[in-house]
C-alpha cells in the first residue's frame, strides 16, 4: 500500500516561496553571478493556474532573477525541507520566464530537477520559456526511498540568457480527493436521466418488475494487436471480453508495407483486418506516414525530392483504396511535433496535402494528428499550446483535421495537468480527443495500478475524449514492459484489475417496478441497453439506446 498516513497534501515544501523573506533560503548554481529578487508589473501577472496547492492561490508578482549566466547549468537552487516520502507523487509548480539575453519570441527550455542526497537527478518538470511571457510549471516526480537530503534547482536556457523564477512549489497530490471530484463530473458528462414509459398497457402492468442491463458504452477502449499476439489463447481472451476497439502495432506502417521499393505486403494487415471482422472491433489506422525520421525506410530517403513526391502520392492511393471504408480513424503523419521529415524534403505544404489526399480517398475516414508528451506537461516541444498551432496551422492549408491523438505513453501522471491539456487543445479546436497509445509505466503494479486510474479517470470525465486504446496490455508483448495488465501466463495483475473495476463502475444496470403512471425511471451511462420486463404472461425483452443530453431522455417501449 502507498505509505500516505504521515503524507501532508497540497502543502509547500519549499520555503519562503513567494520570496516574502527576501533570497533567504535561495542559492545561485555553477557560474550564476547575481540572484535578485523583483516584482512584476500587476498587468503581466499571469492569472490562470491549474495549482491547486491552495484554494485561494494566486501567483504573488514576486520573482528570482538570475543573471550572469555563463552556461546552460547556471541558475538557482533551494534545499526542501520537509522530507519527503516514498511512493508519493509529487507535483512540481511556478513559473518560469527570460528576461535580458533572450531574443523577443525565442522560445528556449528551462527544467526544474531534484537532486537526492546530492547524487541522484530526479526529473520534476519543463517548460518552454520566453521573454515577456510567464509559463507555468506542470512537473511531477515521485521517489523509490526516503532521501536523506534533496533540493530543487533551476536550469537551462543558453548561456547569456537571465531566467525568471515565480512562486516554486513542491507539494504532495491528493489523488482519492482528485478521484472525488472527477466522480462527480463524470456523473455529468458520461450519465443521463431515462424514462422508460410504458404507455398505454401501464394499467396492466403497474408493479410488473423491470430489469435494465447496459449491453455495450458509447466510450470505447481499445488496445494493440499484432500477428503474434492474436495467436496466444490468454491475450485473445482478455482482448476481446474488455476492449470494443483495435489498432495494428506496425502491421500498417509504411516501413512494414513497402520495406523495399515496390514490394507492397498487405498480407499481415490483411490477417489482422480479418481477426478484428470476427470479433466486431473497429480499428484504428496507424499511421499513414511517420514525421520522424529515423522511422523512414533508406529506399525513401535515397529518392530525390520528385520521387518522394510520387512516392508519397503512391502510397495514400494503395493504402487508401486498398482499405476504403475498413479504418474508421486515420493518424495521417505520426509525430509532426516531433518531426519534420517530409515537410523538410517536400516544403510546408506537405502535411496538408496528406491530410487533403486522404481525405478525397477515403472520405468516411476519421483524421488525427497524432503526438507524444502533450497530455505530460514535461516536454517544450509538445505543449497543448504547440499543438493547436500545428492543428490550426494545418486548416488553414485546407487539411481536414478530425481528431486529436494524444498517445498518452505516461510516467507517474498527474491528473490535473492532464485535465489542463484537455482543457486546452478542446477549447482551442473543438476536436474531438482520443488517448491513442496508452501505457502506463511502473515497475511497482499497485503503483502502476493508482496512475493508470488517474489517466482512465481523466480522460472518462472529460467531454472531449471519445476513446482510449491501450499500446498492448500483456506481459512480454509491450513496447514498454513495466506497464502490463496481464501478466505473461495469462493472469490479471492489479493494474488489469484496476482497468476491469472500472470498467464496471462505468456500466449501469438497475431494477425496480413500474409505477402507477408507467413509467420507469433510472440513470445511466451513454451505450446500448436491453430491458425486460416480467408479465404475467412472460419475459419481454426490448433495445434501447441512452445518448448525450442534458435533459431526461424520455422513449416509448410500446411493448
Amino acid at each position: 500500500m502507498a505509505c500516505t498516513q504521515e503524507v501532508v497534501f497540497d502543502m509547500n515544501l519549499i520555503e519562503n516561496s513567494a520570496l516574502e523573506d527576501g533570497l533567504a533560503g535561495w542559492a545561485p548554481v555553477g557560474s550564476c553571478t547575481a540572484l535578485s529578487v523583483h516584482e512584476e508589473e500587476p498587468a503581466k501577472v499571469p492569472t490562470e493556474t491549474i495549482n491547486d496547492v491552495g484554494e485561494d492561490y494566486r501567483p504573488s508578482g514576486r520573482y528570482i532573477l538570475a543573471s550572469g549566466r555563463a552556461d546552460e547549468a547556471d541558475g538557482l537552487r533551494q534545499a526542501i525541507k520537509g522530507a519527503l516520502k516514498p511512493r508519493v507523487t509529487y507535483r512540481v509548480a511556478g513559473w518560469i520566464s527570460l528576461g535580458g539575453g533572450a531574443a523577443e519570441g525565442a522560445g528556449h527550455a528551462v527544467r526544474v530537477n531534484l537532486r537526492v542526497d546530492d547524487e541522484c537527478v530526479v526529473e520534476g518538470g519543463a517548460v518552454c520559456a520566453e521573454a515577456g511571457k510567464w509559463a507555468e510549471i506542470k512537473g511531477a516526480f515521485r521517489l523509490k526511498r526516503s532521501p536523506c537530503a534533496a533540493a530543487v534547482y533551476v536550469q537551462g536556457a543558453p548561456a547569456g540568457v537571465d531566467v525568471k523564477v515565480m512562486d516554486l512549489q513542491v507539494f504532495a497530490t491528493d489523488r482519492k480527493a482528485r478521484f472525488r471530484k472527477l466522480r462527480r463530473k463524470t456523473d455529468k458528462v458520461r450519465k443521463r436521466d431515462v424514462v422508460l414509459n410504458f404507455g398505454s398497457a401501464a394499467s396492466g402492468i403497474s408493479g410488473a418488475s423491470v430489469r435494465v442491463m447496459q449491453m455495450d458504452s458509447s466510450f470505447p477502449f481499445g488496445a494493440c494487436i499484432n500477428p503474434s499476439v492474436i495467436q496466444n489463447p490468454a491475450f485473445v481472451d482478455f482482448f476481446t471480453k474488455h476492449f470494443d476497439w483495435a489498432v495494428f502495432e506496425n502491421e500498417l506502417k509504411w516501413y512494414h508495407t513497402e520495406a523495399q521499393q515496390g514490394q507492397l505486403n498487405y498480407a499481415d494487415s490483411d490477417a489482422l483486418l480479418d481477426f478484428c471482422d470476427r470479433y466486431g472491433k473497429p480499428v484504428r489506422g496507424h499511421c499513414i506516414f511517420w514525421a520522424v525520421e529515423n522511422t523512414v525506410q533508406q529506399w525513401v530517403k535515397n529518392l530525390d525530392n520528385d520521387q518522394l513526391t510520387s512516392a508519397v502520392q503512391g502510397r495514400l492511393q494503395s493504402l487508401l483504396t486498398r482499405y476504403a471504408g475498413r479504418f474508421p480513424h486515420y493518424d495521417v503523419n505520426n509525430e509532426m511535433l516531433h518531426g519534420s521529415y517530409y515537410r523538410g524534403r517536400l516544403g510546408d505544404d506537405i502535411d496538408a496535402f496528406m491530410f487533403r489526399e486522404a481525405a478525397r480517398l477515403d472520405p468516411g475516414a476519421t483524421l488525427f494528428v497524432n503526438d507524444y508528451n502533450v497530455e505530460c506537461g514535461n516536454d517544450p516541444n509538445a505543449t497543448p499550446e504547440k499543438y493547436t498551432e500545428q492543428i490550426a496551422a494545418l486548416q488553414q492549408k485546407g487539411a481536414p483535421v478530425g481528431g486529436i491523438g494524444l498517445q498518452g505513453h505516461v510516467t507517474n501522471p498527474v491528473g490535473e495537468v492532464i485535465c489542463d491539456a484537455l482543457d486546452k487543445l478542446s477549447a482551442a479546436t473543438d476536436l474531438p480527443v482520443w488517448l491513442t497509445e496508452l501505457d502506463v509505466c511502473e515497475s511497482d503494479v499497485d503503483l502502476r495500478a493508482d496512475d493508470l486510474e488517474v489517466v482512465l479517470r481523466e480522460a472518462y470525465a472529460h467531454p472531449a475524449v471519445e476513446g482510449v486504446v491501450f499500446w498492448g496490455f500483456m506481459q512480454g508483448h509491450m513496447w514498454r514492459q513495466d506497464a502490463c495488465l496481464v501478466n505473461s501466463d495469462g493472469t490479471v495483475n492489479d493494474a488489469g484489475e484496476r482497468f476491469v473495476d472500472l470498467r464496471r463502475e462505468w456500466t449501469s444496470h438497475a431494477r425496480g417496478h413500474i409505477d402507477s403512471a408507467g413509467h420507469f425511471k433510472f440513470r445511466g451511462y451513454h451505450g446500448t441497453y436491453v430491458v425486460q420486463l416480467a408479465t404475467a404472461t412472460g419475459k419481454v425483452h426490448k433495445t434501447f439506446s441512452v445518448e448525450k443530453g442534458d435533459t431526461p431522455l424520455v422513449l416509448d417501449m410500446n411493448l
